[in-house]
């Protein structure tokens, strides 16, 4: 019986080593971590979620065939799971009419102990930074993607995130020019901006007017881009503005006091 359950469990950990080997994959593409990672469970299991983010997987080549390989061996793994479940209750169904009450009771104990280690280790950030450099070494190594680990390059584990933020008429970032509203001061930085209907502008210059509708790529702290969504046009988002600012200049100074300090 404990084979048994020792086979579901080497089952589980291969599927979690496969899909973190494809998130690691996606944002080599330069996927964001948590899109990476649930495109990669999506099409291992087969889910399919239709979304935007599904759309840029199968209209970008490299992600396609990396979703490709996924659905592969989600297949394979859904029959041997299967095989191996079916396989576990016949055992326990036989131990329940054997001399040895216990062994059930200790290969369930085993199979669960085994699936709480499988949790831990695939929600811990410290096996997952070590596990991300292998796994990016490795494809650097034996295939043709530019393996860069966005995620650790722009800190967005530190507070700071790469998110959209769609633009109402009401907004006070709405018919202003990138200069006019002086994001850069408040710590927030315009990696693009897609037109509603029209084409996306990589990298804007200072005179780029955002307008209604526009879906900008922001790079910021998460609480600031949180609140430069709610800010609304006129002279209470005026304020709010000044407040970023100063906020930010104090950030800033204190960095710079640490820096000193370090020196």
């Amino acid at each position: 019986m404990e084979a048994a359950f020792l086979s579901l469990l080497a089952t589980l950990t291969i599927s979690l080593v496969v899909t973190r080997v494809a998130t690691v994959a996606f944002m080599a593409t330069g996927m964001s971590r948590e899109s990476a990672r649930f495109q990669a469970r999506s099409a291992f299991t087969g889910v399919g979620y239709t979304t935007g983010e599904a759309e840029s997987v199968v209209n970008h080549p490299v992600r396609r065939r990396i979703a490709m390989i996924l659905m592969l061996l989600g297949n394979l793994g859904v029959a041997t799971v299967a095989g191996t479940v079916m396989l576990s209750v016949s055992e326990i169904n036989d131990a329940k009419g054997g001399d040895d009450p216990w062994k059930v009771w200790k290969a369930l104990g085993f199979f669960l102990g085994g699936t709480l280690v499988l949790i831990w280790l695939a929600n811990s950030e410290w096996v997952e930074r070590r596990l991300n450099r292998i796994i990016s070494r490795a494809l650097r190594q034996y295939t043709s993607l530019n393996v860069q680990d966005y995620v650790a390059l722009l800190h967005l584990a530190q507070g700071y995130v790469i998110s959209e933020l769609r633009v109402e008429p009401e907004d006070w970032l709405a018919n202003k020019t990138l200069i006019q509203l002086a994001l850069p001061q408040e710590g927030v930085l315009v990696l693009g901006v897609q037109r509603k209907g029209g084409p996306y502008v990589g990298a804007p210059h200072g005179h780029t007017r955002i307008r209604p509708y526009d879906t900008l790529l922001l790079y910021a702290d998460q609480g600031r881009i949180e609140e430069l969504d709610t800010r609304r046009a006129g002279s209470a988002g005026d304020e709010e503005h000044a407040a970023a600012v100063a906020a930010q200049g104090r950030v800033e100074a204190k960095e710079d006091a640490e820096e000193r300090v370090g020196v």
